[in-house]
């Protein structure tokens, strides 16, 4: 079964805001079983709208619509998909319900610009929306069409709660299984050649997807048959026992998420010495609920004088060996271990760029260490000139190690 997800708004088409609702409908969509076979985005014009979804309806089994459902002017998927059906659009009691019951809910009257947000085309009925003013839509015809506010927190409730239902509901026997393999430490052309004689597994209904992002690559293994479904969990070890460590997870998983797990099994703590990622590595293991289990605290080292003063970097290191230096990463770990008398610590120093760097050491040029258990392992990377890039693969790069540490202590 196909889907099209159409998203509508002047901004998206001039880069004023980020379509992020999209590749959170397509992942929110295929874990239904359905394959999105395209993602449309049209300006705020009847017109345009009106043929967007004359075609999404040809080609698909579901189109969902997000965007131009608000009480203001240049809200006008309403009138959009009337014109399409070919009938006014009408008063509907249940939809002005869902906007009276917002509106009450905040202690306030509804105001007559909001009074539109009640009528809905003929054969769609209309969907709460706890979030904010507008109902959505949905008409479960032959092709089944959802229609959801463009704010994505308002579209992400609705989706969980109203439409995905009915999708389950309407698509109970959808073959299409995902399986996602995360990893970490290797490039999408190095797994492809780790991976090149198990090509033989993949055909048309079983095939293997790279997407990569900054220091990692995820393997999707889709299936479109129930034959192919069936062989998925083999595939999916056999590759496994292939890339071995370099797997951190599935699906959903971050590793930071993965490296929190770990630690809270262990009953482990850990403290961060940062410098070129500015906190990086805290932010996104605080970004876990529960992290304060096993994280006690952290240090942005910028400057050479911080890094003498709070973690006990020698000035004749600074000098005989640079800040960007094997001996300098070590000692920040150990010191933030020591100083938050944590488990583990790990430091990061190196060079963000686009400038600071050298012929010895040009961009990119990152040291991180790892301390643990009475040891330290330290490891130099050379990333690419990008400085954001750089930071995130920085922080990838920091985690993955205290990872294989933790598994390396394990043993």
């Amino acid at each position: 079964m196909s889907a099209t997800i159409l998203t509508i708004g002047d901004e998206l088409l001039i880069g004023q805001v980020n379509d992020t609702n999209a590749g959170w409908l397509a992942r929110g969509l295929a874990a239904l079983g359905l394959r999105v076979r395209q993602l449309v985005t049209v300006a705020d014009d009847l017109a345009e709208i009106d043929s967007a979804l004359g075609q999404a309806i040809k080609s698909s089994s579901v189109v969902v619509m997000t965007g131009g459902l608000g009480p203001t002017a240049d809200d006008i998927t309403r009138e959009a998909i009337a014109r399409h059906i070919g009938t006014p659009l009408r008063y509907h009691a249940d939809a002005w319900q869902i906007v009276e019951q917002y509106f009450t809910r905040s202690g306030r009257a509804v105001p007559t610009t909001c009074e539109h947000l009640a009528q809905v085309p003929r054969g769609f009925e209309p969907l709460a929306n706890p979030e904010g003013t507008a109902p959505g839509l949905w008409c479960a015809g032959e092709t089944a069409i959802a229609v959801l506010p463009g704010v994505p927190r308002e579209m992400k409730t609705m989706f969980r709660n109203e439409v995905a239902p009915r999708l389950r509901t309407l698509y109970s026997k959808g073959t299409v299984v995902h399986r996602t393999l995360c990893t970490a430490g290797l490039g999408e052309t190095a797994i492809q050649q780790r991976l090149r004689k198990e090509s033989y597994l993949f055909g048309q209904d079983l095939t293997l997807a790279y997407l990569p992002r900054p220091g990692q690559v995820r393997l999707r293994i889709t299936a479109t048959t129930a034959r192919a479904a069936r062989r998925l969990p083999d595939v999916e070890r056999h590759l496994r026992s292939v890339l071995g460590a370099y797997v951190y997870g599935q699906d959903g998983d971050s590793l930071a998420g993965v490296v929190g797990a770990m630690l809270r099994r262990r009953h482990m703590t850990i403290a961060t010495a940062e410098s070129c990622t500015g906190g990086l590595v805290a932010h996104v293991l605080t970004n876990i609920p529960g992290a304060s289990d096993y994280v006690v605290g952290a240090v942005v080292a910028y400057a050479n004088m911080a890094k003498q003063q709070l973690l006990d970097v020698a000035r004749s290191d600074l000098a005989t060996h640079g800040a960007v230096s094997a001996e300098v990463a070590e000692t920040m770990a150990h010191a933030a271990r020591d100083r938050f008398s944590a488990s583990v610590g790990v430091a990061i120093t190196g060079i963000a760029g686009p400038g600071g760097g050298s012929v010895d050491k040009p961009v990119g040029t990152t040291w991180i260490a790892c301390a643990l258990a009475g040891t330290c392992e330290v490891k130099s990377y050379r990333f690419g000139a990008t400085r954001e890039s750089n930071k995130v693969r920085s922080t990838v790069a920091a985690l993955d190690l205290v990872r294989r540490m933790l598994l390396k202590n394990a043993t």
